[in-house]
Formats: C-alpha cells, sequence, structure tokens
C-alpha cells in the first residue's frame, strides 16, 4: 500500500498537470458572473466538469447547488470539499457583467477552481483505493447576503426557506451525509504571507423595512401627508445613536441601505424601503443589537405617525473554531508554502454561512494570498493564481488524504475531538425562531 506522503505527491503531481485547466475555470467563471440562487451558467459548469470526471452528482439543490461524491477503498466519514458559485454585484468592475452588474469581486471563481482541482486530483490519480470514507466535492449557491428583498420574495412564495445558500443547503439534506467540510477563501489582506487561518466570523441578522406614511401635494399641501421618508432618516440617526452602547469585544456592525425612498419628488413619500443587518462576534450580542435597531424602527414611525413594518431574518451563524482540523491542514500548509508563510486572521468581522457549517460539523475557512484591491471593491482582483488557487487546491487534496488514511484515523480523531454547539435539528429550529414580522403604527 503506498505511504501517504506518496499519496500526497500524487494528488499535487495531478494538480501541476492541470494547472492551466483549473485556472481556466476560475477565469471563465469571472467572465461569467452570476449573483446568488441564479448561478445557472457556473452551475452548469460544474456539472459539465463532474462528467468528465466522471463523479456521480446532484444538481438543482437549494435551487443551484451542485453536489458530487467519490467513494473511498473502505468505508468511513466523509470530507465535504466546497466552493462557492455566486458573485456580488458591482456594476463599474472590470469583469462586471454589463446587464445585471454583477462581479466577482470577493474570489468565489477561484472557490470552484479549487474544489474541481481537488474533485480531478483525487479522482484521476489514483489514491481512492488506499482512503477510507467518502470524499465529497460541493458547489453552493448565494453565500454573499445581497438582494434581501428579492430571496425574502422567494421565501414567502415558497422556494426557499433561508436566505444563504448554505442553510438552504442544510435545510433541504444536502450536508446530512457531510461529517466535516473545508473550503478556501481568496484574500489581499495577509500582507507578506501566502496563506492563513481564520479563527472567528461575525454572525448577522437580517431587516427588511417599509416606512408607510401619506402622500399628500408637497408643495401645496405637505401638512396633509405622513413622510416615511422622515421617519426612515429619524430612524437611521436613532440607530446610529445606538453604536455607543455596543461593547467592543462583540465586534457589532450594523448597517442599512435605503431601496426606495419614495415614488416621486413632488408628492409626500409615503412608501420608503431600507435593508438592513446587524452583525456581532456572539449570538447574544445580535440579538441584543436587534432590538436596539426595532427600537428605533419604531421611533421613526412615532416621530412623525407613520406605520413601520419589520421583517427580521436569520442570517448568517457565528464561525466555530476546530482546532484538530485546523492542525492537520497547518501541517500541510506549512509543507507547500513554509511556516514562516502561515499568517493567522484571528477574528473576521465580515460573515459567511459557513458559520452556520460550523455549528453543525467541523469546518475550516482558511484564506490565501494572490489577490489585489479591495475585497467586495472594484478593483479585487487575482493577480497570482498560483497562490490563489493553485496552493489551496493542493492543500485541500493533501488535507482529504491525512483525514482518509490509515482507515480514516485522523478524521475519527477529528470527530471525537469536536463538539458541534448543535444538533441539525436544534440548529433549523433556532434559525426559525429568528424569523419575526411585526407591524407598529406610530
Amino acid at each position: 500500500m503506498p505511504t501517504k506522503e506518496e499519496l500526497k505527491a500524487r494528488v499535487c503531481r495531478e494538480i501541476d498537470s492541470r494547472r492551466d485547466d483549473i485556472i481556466n475555470v476560475a477565469e471563465t467563471i469571472l467572465r461569467n458572473p452570476e449573483p446568488g440562487f441564479r448561478e445557472v451558467k457556473t452551475a452548469k459548469l460544474v456539472s459539465e466538469k463532474f462528467t468528465e470526471l466522471r463523479i456521480p452528482h446532484q444538481t438543482g439543490i437549494a435551487i443551484t447547488g451542485v453536489k458530487g461524491v467519490m467513494n473511498g477503498g473502505n468505508s468511513g466519514p466523509s470530507v465535504g470539499v466546497m466552493g462557492e458559485l455566486d458573485s456580488l454585484i458591482i456594476p463599474d468592475h472590470p469583469f462586471a457583467d454589463k446587464v445585471t452588474g454583477a462581479a466577482h469581486v470577493c474570489g468565489h471563481n477561484c472557490q470552484i477552481a479549487m474544489m474541481y482541482g481537488a474533485a480531478a486530483a483525487i479522482t484521476k490519480s489514483g489514491v481512492l483505493p488506499s482512503l477510507a470514507g467518502r470524499v465529497v466535492f460541493i458547489a453552493v449557491p448565494a453565500e454573499e447576503g445581497i438582494e434581501m428583498s428579492w430571496r425574502d420574495d422567494l421565501r414567502r412564495q415558497g422556494k426557499l426557506h433561508y436566505l444563504g445558500g448554505k442553510p438552504e443547503f442544510i435545510k433541504v439534506g444536502g450536508f446530512d451525509d457531510v461529517d466535516m467540510v473545508m473550503m478556501t477563501h481568496t484574500s489581499s489582506e495577509l500582507g507578506d504571507k501566502k496563506i492563513a487561518t481564520v479563527s472567528s466570523f461575525n454572525g448577522f441578522i437580517a431587516k427588511r423595512v417599509q416606512f408607510i406614511g401619506r402622500a399628500a401635494h408637497a408643495g401645496s399641501t405637505p401638512h396633509k401627508g405622513i413622510n416615511a421618508l422622515n421617519a426612515a432618516m429619524i430612524a437611521l440617526s436613532s440607530i446610529n445613536a445606538q453604536r455607543e452602547t455596543f461593547q467592543d469585544n462583540d465586534t457589532v456592525r450594523v448597517h442599512f441601505i435605503m431601496t426606495k425612498g419614495g415614488d416621486a419628488v413632488n408628492a409626500v413619500p409615503a412608501d420608503v424601503r431600507l435593508e438592513g443587518r446587524a452583525r456581532a462576534k456572539n449570538a447574544p450580542a445580535i440579538l441584543d443589537a436587534s432590538a436596539k435597531i426595532d427600537r428605533s424602527l419604531k421611533a421613526g414611525a412615532m416621530a412623525v405617525g407613520a406605520k413601520v413594518k419589520i421583517t427580521t431574518i436569520p442570517g448568517y451563524m457565528p464561525f466555530v473554531t476546530y482546532q484538530e482540523l485546523w492542525n492537520t491542514w497547518r501541517s500541510n500548509a506549512a509543507a507547500i508554502v513554509g511556516a514562516e508563510n502561515i499568517g493567522d486572521l484571528g477574528h473576521r468581522t465580515g460573515s459567511s454561512d459557513i458559520g452556520d457549517l460550523s455549528q453543525i460539523m467541523p469546518a475550516i475557512h482558511p484564506n490565501s494570498g494572490g489577490a489585489t484591491g479591495t475585497g467586495h471593491g472594484n478593483d479585487y482582483l487575482i493577480k497570482d493564481y498560483d497562490m490563489a488557487v493553485i496552493n489551496p487546491t493542493k492543500l485541500m487534496a493533501m488535507t482529504v488524504i491525512d483525514l482518509l488514511y490509515d482507515n480514516a484515523a485522523k478524521a475519527k480523531e477529528v470527530l471525537a475531538k469536536s463538539k458541534p454547539p448543535m444538533t441539525k435539528e436544534k440548529y433549523l429550529n433556532s434559525l426559525d425562531s429568528l424569523l419575526k414580522e411585526e407591524e407598529f403604527q406610530g
């Protein structure tokens, strides 16, 4: 039987031989960006690549998700290698879609390429017979928390349960046969490091808000109207007044946009809409910020006598650290880039629905370098595909081998030493308990 190091060398050689193909996948997706739950072309590309590799797979999971499974030589745990299908919407990005404004300004195109590269290496290098368990290759939709009103409308129509891809994937059973999962995110913020660990992320809760006033002629009879825009502006000022009450250690972030400010400039605005969210490092802080936001929204309505409808929507859970799984990954990172080139980003105040998965199973989410510009900005680009895609592809494939070699001893150890905070049932119940619709007459 080959040694573990021989198996790792095989997958790395396979990845090197497919370097141009793997990078081409990333660049193809870059040129064809699609926002969440609309990733039709990207999902089709993943399915075609799985078909080429003869990986049995399902499509249409959580609307656009794709999942392929390959079995090792013996039974054992299932290890997931994951990438995200969706883009953001940044119309002035150089690779933005001219119609939709969609653009890959967060590197998800690279994630899918990494996942595909790992799938190709593991299935075509001949290592599977030496592994015990299954390797699950997963392309998930809609990680970016955008277009919340549109997604909430899908929820109301019964087409979705949740507004994020991984929560929806969990709900429909897409992770029921997965025991642990890994993915890698590109970053432009690693300084002189080539790859980095991440200890935690903020979670968040989303708000969909409608202020309802009364229309009237803005010039001749404004006294007969109720200005919903004024209610919204007062509410936003009230939210800003709450910021000094947030504790630094909770890393609270509150941010809103106005999606509708009225119908005509010469009419008192009677229908004004906001979308927003409250992020924090832990659930109590998220709920505290959510309550303060609701109080501020009602204050705005009360000030002018408007009505406010507040829909509170479950967002993403905070990310949980699994040290044993990180340790396994780190040994391979040191072998690929050198221990001196591994950074630690600590807690990140952004959010990702990998946090939801980490609530129910061991999960890791390292960051790789190779990008430039500002994440979620119009200048975010991949400059070094070897660092951004090829290195993390090798790392994840090597970590799969570590986990499933020797009758999956390491995977079993990770599972024995890991204690996820929730079962799937408890997690889903927790999300459902957050959904709330409230109407307040000021």
